[in-house]
């Protein structure tokens, strides 16, 4: 049971915004690095509290490397404890590195023949099938794979699917190719969340800064490993390539056991979807920003869901 409710809540927090009480967070142990034969190791959880690992830890199966010069890298000595996973990068060439997850999925509801189903990881047969049929019946979902998505319940905790509103398991399919063509009620949404954090090998260089102008971007004006606290830094977010004015974003210092308060900013982007934020002390900072419209890539879904996280190191004058 707790390895269900640690997936379950993996799942939500993908696209989760400042609000959520557990934030997914990458932090390495330095962001600038005087040569090209460099390590740097990297702390991956999901906590309460920014920046302790304290709840469960991010799984490293998804970790991408973004070479300076273009080229893609690899993660080394990963390990996964109680409460975080950790693993290094080899900085082996000189620029900026870029270091984190990129996720699209989609996921939803509809029903067939009256019954609620879910698009996710499947654990019974398909709609219509047998009781014994596909690949996933009876059978327990991997070690990190994701629980079906939340049913979008009217009605209180007994909404569709059982208590809590939640579709039982054996009603779910893997992909949008396994529902049927009969299927009614489509409420699909496209989710893209973004991770990253940026690490510098020698002098800082752009080329992990392109954006592919598929859902949110950031495109930093201030470099991000050149942050100074009382120093303006300026980074610019995009929504398909083009600037994502009136966007609210978050940026929280970490060590807030040591605060009495959280010390979070609530800020947005002006319309040329520039976002100027002011450091009040040096430190690890957490940023957030999510958004939603209506143009999913996908065909079928209509509504999308967008994240961008990032830890940004902030050094003393």
């Amino acid at each position: 049971m707790l390895k269900q409710r640690l997936l379950r809540a993996a799942a939500l927090i993908a696209v989760a915004g400042p609000a959520a009480a557990h934030r997914p967070w990458l932090v390495p142990s330095a962001t600038t690095f005087s040569g090209t034969d460099d390590w740097v190791t990297v702390d991956a959880a999901v906590s309460n509290d920014l920046f302790y690992p304290d709840h469960f830890p991010m799984s490293t199966d998804g970790i991408k490397v973004w070479a300076p010069d273009g080229s893609t890298g690899q993660i080394e000595n990963a390990a996964k404890g109680r409460y975080r996973s950790t693993f290094d990068v080899h900085l082996d060439k000189p620029g900026t590195w870029k270091i984190g997850t990129e996720d699209v999925n989609v996921g939803g509801t509809f029903k067939v023949n009256g019954e609620d189903w879910a698009v996710g990881r499947r654990r019974g047969p398909p709609p219509g099938a047998s009781a014994g049929a596909g690949a996933g019946a009876g059978r327990e979902r991997p070690a990190g794979a994701a629980m079906p998505p939340r049913a979008q319940a009217a009605g209180g905790a007994e909404g569709p699917g059982g208590p809590g509103g939640r579709i039982p398991p054996a009603h779910s399919v893997a992909t949008l190719a396994e529902i049927p063509a009969g299927a009614t009620d489509l409420k699909l949404t496209e989710t893209i969340s973004r991770n990253a954090i940026f690490v510098t090998a020698g002098a800082p260089t752009q080329a992990v800064f392109k954006p592919s102008n598929k859902g949110l971007e950031m495109v930093p004006v201030t470099h991000p490993d050149e942050l100074v606290s009382n120093e303006p830094a300026r980074f610019r977010f995009l929504i398909d390539g083009k600037p994502a004015g009136a966007l609210k974003v978050t940026v929280v210092p970490g060590g807030k056991r040591y605060r009495d308060s959280e010390g979070a900013q609530d800020l947005t982007t002006g319309a040329d979807g520039v976002l100027t934020i002011r450091w009040p002390f040096a430190g690890m900072y957490w940023l957030n920003v999510t958004a939603s419209d209506n143009h999913p890539s996908s065909p079928r879904a209509t509504q999308r869901r967008m994240s961008y996280t990032s830890t940004l190191e902030v050094l003393a004058p």
